[in-house]
């Protein structure tokens, strides 16, 4: 129905079907609109959308051009006379009504409150209209609506084109409203699913919907029918309807001290909002009004856009869930891809399986495992209702996302939530013996008493996990599937037990160290020991980039061609062999020990830098532009190595003061933290390692697909999971036509769905399974205090410079010394860095990747501040003090 009748007809339709109370009326189709505009569809609207698809995004010119283009389309709209036979239908529906009979003329566009984008008011609504020759014009001024500036600028920043779109109009018998507004059947806020959101008005809705009034607040709990929120709003004008047509705003005197609705008719309102929630099976944003005689009336509904989903699991907890979403603890906003989802729901299987727990299908994940929105989120319930989770998860977030940490602690106060479990035996029955077999305690020991051996080992360790990654030559297409299952289901895992316990150890002689100490707020004095580690393969990366960087500024040809053309050109002239020899020579030998990395590389469906270049290429023009020798990124590394050096020698001299015992003992922790807690990002660089081997037998087996016709191109096997690249490879010869068109029909489906999710920005660290989010319940005290925004201290140090926001490195220009402002980091970021003046991440925390770098650079920087690609500007003068974590625009 949507192409035929657009989204708000459609959806009223649904109201009606539904049972639900809704005014007469009739609908005026897109083929009476495609009708009308025929003439100038090869005119003015082929000329908008040649306009909209030469313009790129983001462009200066952008608004002002399709603003122009609009005006056109709008006007010849206008210009064409409704034909005929189009009046003599409205004419005799109209008269249907009643003669004379007020109505609302409203349009409903094909592309309008959709699923993915309600494209609220973006269209023209005329109300009381009264007379068949006033519904006419209001039909050909909804017509010409289609094509406002706003309505243009909107479908243009979703990519839908100008002949993908059509209109529809929708004439209604005109409610004579007491009251009007517009209720949400879910909290839009919170995001609480079993709250309805009740905005009310005296008069017409217009006055609600267009913002004219400070309306009445009611929320109502839909489980309780009962309202927990009443708050009046001053209302002092409102909008009624003329006899002879058309509305006013009149001035409505004593407004603040009447209620537009009792407490029993917003409760009604919210039963109908369920009813119309449970019909369409989401959320939705309706209108509604309630006429003289006390009847209540549904206008409008659309689906809630806005609204977090709720992460599924295939093993549903019981009673209430809290989620917390483990893709921002590992620094990734943008969604996973399908094969990304798969392979990360295998090796947290064999996690579970390692510690002991029941998992009834590996491909499924645990049962902790969910997903929302293509991100990955764990369930946290069992431990949030433990008293040794209470202790431990905080603690481990403080360091890895500060600000899930605070999140978590606040749900520990909702009753709702309380300790269940007193005593530790779950934890120890589960983690003891994984621990024991993983001979942890062994690594640990052997850390602490003899480090170089412990170093020795890990260093077998790493050889042959890379040796057995690779599988023999010949494979086919199903060996090449079970052995990337393979990997993830048991071998990538033994990464992590073999090589944390020695960061970890190192992090616990830190801490031991602070004990030893004594006093308060040591934490400022301890990062310093954390400046300039060895050991840390991220590091080591960053420097061997920029190396390379030095050996290019002394050859004119490579140097001519970075800064002279653009990263995505040099990676396609590298893939032909054409870049300067040195260029070239130096980016082979990068990429032989580091190609296996990427942006986003917990994801295998993302391409190695192997695979595509650009974004280092990229780096490497950015590092040419640094001029001070000062800032060279192995100086600044050099100089943290010896102001870490200094401090602990000035740590075991403030020791020593309390007797040499204690100093041997400090002296002897911190020696263990600078050796081995640099080590701490080499489990994720050998997971990393192990994903990419998954991705290149993933490509392989999708180059066999695409080469049977299964596949458009062999990256569409990214969009599947393994399920369906194993029937897909049983039924290669065997299947009819209509399976690999299926297949490929799924692959178009997910990669659009993919597409929409990149768009968002919001992504909750912590959502019940009722919807709530608790960080916006709980409003942080952090915040703008003063003009300032409030975040973690991630690495201490002060720097004043202009801000450069970058939501994607990939291409991203950052000039020397100016301050990073990002969504979140993974090692893929880094290289970035090592030019960067300061950091300011909207997730993280003092140990996530971005501050344990940022930290070993001396770079001052501020983790975990919310909304801080939103309100900080490229260009903008701020100043980052990473040991107070704030952030001070100018």
């Amino acid at each position: 129905m949507l192409p035929l009748v657009g989204g708000k007809a459609a959806n009223i339709g649904e109201l009606i079907a539904a049972g639900l109370p809704v005014p007469d009326g009739f609908c005026l189709t897109t083929e009476a609109y495609r009708e009308a505009a025929r003439k100038v569809q090869d005119g003015v609207l082929a000329e908008l959308g040649t306009l909209q698809a030469a313009l790129q995004p983001g462009s200066p010119s952008r608004t002002t051009e399709l603003a122009v283009a609009a005006g056109r389309a709008r006007d010849a709209i206008r210009a064409i006379p409704v034909p005929p036979r189009i009046i003599a239908a409205v004419e005799q529906a109209y008269a249907a009504l009643g003669k004379a009979t007020p109505v609302a003329v409203r349009s409903s566009a094909t592309a309008e409150d959709l699923p993915f984008a309600s494209f609220a008011g973006q269209q023209d609504t005329y109300l009381n209209v009264i007379g068949i020759d006033a519904v006419l014009e209001a039909v050909s001024n909804c017509w010409a609506s289609l094509w406002t500036d706003r309505a243009v600028a909107y479908r243009a920043a979703l990519g839908i084109a100008p002949h993908e779109v059509a209109l529809a109009v929708v004439i209604q018998r005109m409610v004579d409203a007491a009251s009007a507004g517009v209720m949400f059947t879910a909290n839009p806020l919170t995001g609480k699913r079993r709250e309805a959101v009740i905005d009310a008005a005296p008069g017409l809705g217009e006055a609600v919907v267009s913002g004219a009034v400070n309306p009445d607040h009611f929320v109502v709990d839909t489980e309780k029918s009962q309202v927990l929120e009443r708050k009046l709003g001053d209302k002092r004008v409102m909008v009624r309807p003329l006899p002879d047509g058309g509305t006013e705003m009149q001035d409505l005197p004593g407004g603040a001290e009447a209620s537009s609705l009792s407490d029993a008719q917003a409760v009604e309102l919210a039963a109908l909002g369920v009813q119309a929630e449970r019909h369409f099976g989401s959320p939705q944003d309706t209108e509604w009004a309630i006429d003289t005689g006390g009847s209540l009336w549904l206008t409008q509904s659309r689906p809630i856009t806005t609204l977090y989903p709720i992460p599924e699991s295939r093993y549903p907890g019981k009673g209430n869930r809290v989620y917390l979403c483990f893709s921002l603890a590992q620094g990734l906003t943008r969604p996973l891809t399908p094969m990304g989802l798969a392979s990360l729901r295998l090796i947290a299987s064999s996690v579970a399986k390692a510690a002991g727990f029941a998992v009834p299908e590996p491909r499924h994940g645990p049962p902790l495992f969910a997903e929302a929105a293509q991100r990955m989120y764990f369930d946290l319930t069992t431990p949030v209702r433990s008293n040794v989770g209470r202790r431990i998860l905080p603690r481990v977030f403080d360091v890895m996302e500060a600000r899930s940490a605070m999140v978590l602690r606040r749900v520990f106060d909702d009753p709702r939530f309380s300790v269940t479990r007193r005593t530790p035996l779950g934890l120890v029955r589960h983690v003891l013996p994984a621990a024991v077999r993983a001979r942890a305690p062994e690594s640990m020991l052997r850390g602490l008493f003899r480090p170089k051996a412990a170093l020795r080992r890990l260093d077998s360790f790493a050889r042959q996990f890379a040796d057995d990654l690779e599988l023999g030559p010949g494979a086919g297409p199903v060996e090449r599937l079970d052995h990337a299952e393979r990997l993830l289901g048991s071998r990538l895992f033994a990464v992590v037990p073999a090589i944390l316990p020695l960061p970890a150890l190192g992090f616990a002689m830190l801490w031991l160290a602070g004990r030893l100490l004594g006093g308060t707020n040591r934490w400022e004095d301890l990062q310093k020991v954390l400046r300039g580690l060895p050991q840390n393969v991220t590091t080591e990366m960053d420097l061997e980039l920029w190396r390379l960087a030095s050996a290019l500024k002394d050859d004119r040809e490579s140097r001519t061609v970075l800064e002279a053309r653009q990263p995505s050109e040099l990676a396609a002239e590298f893939d032909a062999g054409r870049l300067p020899p040195v260029l070239h020579a130096g980016l082979v030998r990068f990429l032989e020990r580091y190609g296996h990395r990427a942006v986003a590389e917990i994801d295998v469906g993302m391409p190695r830098w192997s695979d595509d270049p650009t974004y280092i290429l990229g780096v490497l023009a950015n590092y040419l532009r640094l001029a001070d020798p000062a800032m060279a990124p192995d100086v600044q590394f050099s100089r943290a190595e010896a102001e870490a050096e200094a401090e602990v020698e000035r740590l075991v001299a403030e020791a020593r003061r309390r007797g040499r015992g204690r100093a041997l003992l400090v002296a002897a922790a911190l020696r263990r933290t600078r050796f081995f807690a640099g080590l701490r990002e080499l489990p994720k660089y050998q997971l990393v390692l192990g994903l990419a081997e998954v991705r290149a037998q993933l490509a392989h087996v999708g180059a066999a697909l695409a080469e049977e016709g299964q596949l458009e191109s062999p990256d569409d096997v990214f969009f599947l999971d393994f399920e369906e690249v194993r029937q897909a490879l049983a039924g290669r010869s065997a299947n009819g036509a209509s399976e690999p068109r299926k297949l490929r029909e799924l692959v178009v489906e997910r990669r659009a769905a993919y597409a929409s999710e990149l768009g968002r920005r919001h992504i909750p660290r912590v959502l019940l399974s009722d919807g709530t989010e608790p960080e916006v319940l709980h409003a942080a005290s952090a915040g703008v205090v003063d003009g300032a925004l409030s975040g973690s201290p991630a690495s201490a140090g002060s720097v004043t410079a202009p801000a450069r926001v970058i939501l994607d490195p990939v291409g991203a220009h950052l000039e020397p010394g100016e301050i990073l402002v990002a969504p979140s980091t993974d090692p893929g970021w880094t290289p970035l860095f090592l030019t960067a003046g300061g950091l300011v991440m909207e997730m993280g925390g003092p140990n996530s990747h971005g501050a344990v770098v940022a930290r070993e650079y001396g770079i001052p920087a501020v983790v975990g501040v919310p909304e801080a690609t939103v309100r900080l500007a490229t260009g903008q003068i701020i100043t980052v003090d990473g040991g107070a974590g704030t952030v001070v625009p100018a």
